[in-house]
Parts: structure tokens; sequence; C-alpha cells
């Protein structure tokens, strides 16, 4: 699955616990609001960023090389980078024009080849400034259908306008 999809979390009154909506559609991006992605990373996708990046380590490209550096859940491990690169994926796809001015990351776990990676940024403050909007994001990364965090952090973001794009740009 390649679309960015905005996931709206709304506090219901009295109840303490928020309700879930999903859409694909546009609007206005609110604090609380989710945009989230999932894909699985290929050997060729690791090798090509390999190529790009100049990072050979082993664990990426050989399953026994990660064993052996200690990742014992299976498989190769995509580089982190490669799958923090979906932040500004997300981001990008829905406000286009929109400029990434920061990232922060901590790798909690390692993603391995060929395993599903749900990447979710969460918008956790907005302010204008004259005609944009600096964004905050809350990034996660999650495998293992949304139980392990892989990677946790936080982005910043100029946007041109808080619409949402109807048509994400993958």
């Amino acid at each position: 699955m390649n679309t960015v999809h905005l996931r709206r979390v709304i506090p219901v009154l009295g109840s303490g616990r928020p309700v879930s909506s999903s859409s694909g559609g546009g609007g206005l991006l609110r604090l609380g609001d989710s945009l989230e992605v999932s894909r699985r990373f290929s050997d060729s996708d690791v090798a090509a960023y390999a190529a790009v990046t100049g990072d050979a380590n082993p664990i990426h490209r050989h399953a026994d090389s990660a064993r052996a550096a200690g990742f014992v859940g299976g498989g190769a491990v995509v580089h982190g980078m490669l799958v923090a690169s979906l932040f500004p994926k997300i981001i990008a796809s829905r406000f286009p024009g929109a400029i990434y001015a920061s990232q922060t990351l901590q790798f909690r776990s390692p993603v391995y080849v060929g395993v599903e990676v749900l990447a979710r940024v969460t918008a956790v403050d907005l302010r204008q400034n004259k005609k944009r909007y600096i964004v905050k994001f809350s990034t996660r990364c999650f495998t293992g259908s949304g139980e392990h965090l892989a990677i946790d952090g936080d982005a910043v973001a100029v946007l041109p306008t808080l619409t949402l794009s109807d048509s994400p740009t993958m």
C-alpha cells in the first residue's frame, strides 16, 4: 500500500476515549490528525539505497551478518534512514510545496526486509507565520501490525497551506 491516509482522532466529550476515522480526502490539517502509509522494503530497495549512500554494511544485505550482529528477528535489516524517509514522503505527498525543516530520530527496533512497516506523522503543534504554517509532527514507524515501535521522533515542516491535497502525490 502506497497511499497516504488521514486518520483523524476526535475526542468524544465525556468519554475520555478518542474515536478514529479514516479518510483519503481533503480537508484542513488539525492538531491530532495523523497521516500514515505502509510499505514493505525489498532487497532491491535496500541495494539501491546502499548504492546511493555508500552504506554497504553487510547487516543490510545478508541475514547471517544481521544475526551475527545480534539481530535475531529474522533477515537482513533495512537501513534506518531508508525507513525514516517515509516521513517526508507522507508530508510532501499531502502538502505539495512543503519544506522539511528538521527531524529527530530514535531507532527503537529493527525493520527487516520484507516486513510491513507503518509510518505515521501526527500534527502536535501548528503555528502560522505570515502566509505559511509551521507544523511540528510526531513521527513514528511500527512493525508487527502496529505493535512494535521501530522509530520514534519529531519533524518540523513549513507548509504553504493546511489544506490536505485530495490526490496524494506518490
